[in-house]
């Protein structure tokens, strides 16, 4: 099987990853689950073969040097990919990832609309979206920028490791650069942003103290900050965004973002009840005067507390969206109580709801 056959069978079959290790056969993420795609089982040559067919010289170097490398690439001008290599056992292992190249509305993801489009009339602060890898994070982002691209005359600057979607200007100008091609580093790319006069900036992942000290600073200019976390709910987010930084400068971190925070979308994937594919389930936590309040005082244990009752401002916890997602039977009360993080709650409530 070539690695052309590969993204072929990957396309047909509608897997949103592949995977390819030396001893095992081609795998594919097909609605969460991870199935085998390909009898066929890969030896070292197999797959150093298909490393050197799809890295460039720079990602070459990158592997050597890292022993890992991430890029992007397009096949038949039509299809976009993520790819990202690393090493197990001594030996190169390779995951691809299909980015869509059409990007949907926030109807078609199935996220809150009205909540979609406050995000993309916010014109200076901080807004998250968080999530464990493949919860849809990137795609929900891609949709807000071509909201504001769609409806707003602003300049959109992204950074990215690697790009993935790539957009064309309506409304709005917007610049894509890529870490290691346009630009040194997010730090760089932030230290910069200043004299590009953007209005909107999307930061592929916010994972150190730098990059969210910049991000901050970004924001508190006046400027509407985008960008991702891989945490799996809004009070933990909370908590990494402080923890980044050593514990002298926690009451400082913590007045920004009592005013800068403008919301977190956390996500999950999930299978529908039908077999059509995968619908989110969503925590979003908006910035109203108790949440400001409790950020502030260092009070973060009770922000699930103000999530679930801030319906007001338009705030749900992940256990009303998992039990809306079971009444309008898109899910099951099986993967509800799976991807809950109050199983005993979210059992007796199905329970006595006749749900289960």
């Amino acid at each position: 099987m070539t690695f052309r056959d590969m993204l072929e069978t990957m396309i047909a079959r509608n897997a949103s990853d592949i995977f390819i290790r030396v001893g095992s056969q081609l795998r594919g993420r097909i609605h969460t689950v991870v199935e085998i795609l390909d009898e066929t089982i890969f030896d070292a040559e197999g797959v150093e073969r298909i490393v050197q067919e799809i890295t460039t010289e720079k990602d070459k170097a990158n592997l050597n040097a890292n022993h890992g490398c991430e890029f992007a690439f397009w096949y038949k001008d039509c299809w976009r990919f993520r790819a990202g290599i690393f090493y197990q056992r001594n030996t190169p292992a390779i995951v691809i990832r299909k980015v869509d190249l059409r990007i949907p509305t926030f109807k078609e993801l199935n996220l809150p609309e009205s909540i979609m489009d406050m995000f993309s009339r916010e014109r200076r602060g901080l807004i998250l979206f968080t999530g464990i890898t493949g919860s849809g994070k990137s795609t929900a982002i891609a949709s807000l920028i071509e909201n504001i691209n769609q409806n707003s005359g602003r300049h959109i600057l992204t950074v990215e490791e690697p790009i993935e979607f790539t957009f064309v200007d309506k409304k709005s100008l917007i610049n894509q650069r890529e870490i290691g091609i346009d630009v040194a580093s997010y730090e760089e790319a932030l230290r910069q942003f200043a004299v590009h006069s953007p209005d909107v900036i999307y930061i592929g992942n916010i994972r150190d103290e730098r990059t969210c000290h910049a991000a901050l600073t970004a924001a508190e200019t006046g400027v509407l900050v985008l960008s991702t976390m891989h945490t799996v709910n809004a009070s933990l987010t909370v908590e990494r965004l402080i923890n980044f930084f050593p514990p002298h400068q926690h009451q400082l971190i913590l007045n920004q973002l009592s005013f800068l925070l403008k919301g977190v979308m956390s996500l999950r994937l999930i299978p529908k009840l039908d077999g059509s594919g995968l619908t989110p389930a969503y925590e979003t936590m908006l910035l109203s005067p108790s949440v400001s309040r409790l950020i502030r005082e260092n009070k973060v244990w009770e922000l699930p507390a103000y999530i679930s009752k801030g319906d007001v401002y338009g705030m749900k916890s992940f256990h009303q969206c998992l039990m809306e997602l079971v009444q309008k039977k898109l899910i099951s009360p099986k993967l509800a109580l799976e991807y809950s993080d109050k199983k005993e709650e979210m059992e007796m409530e199905l329970r006595n709801k006749g749900l289960m």
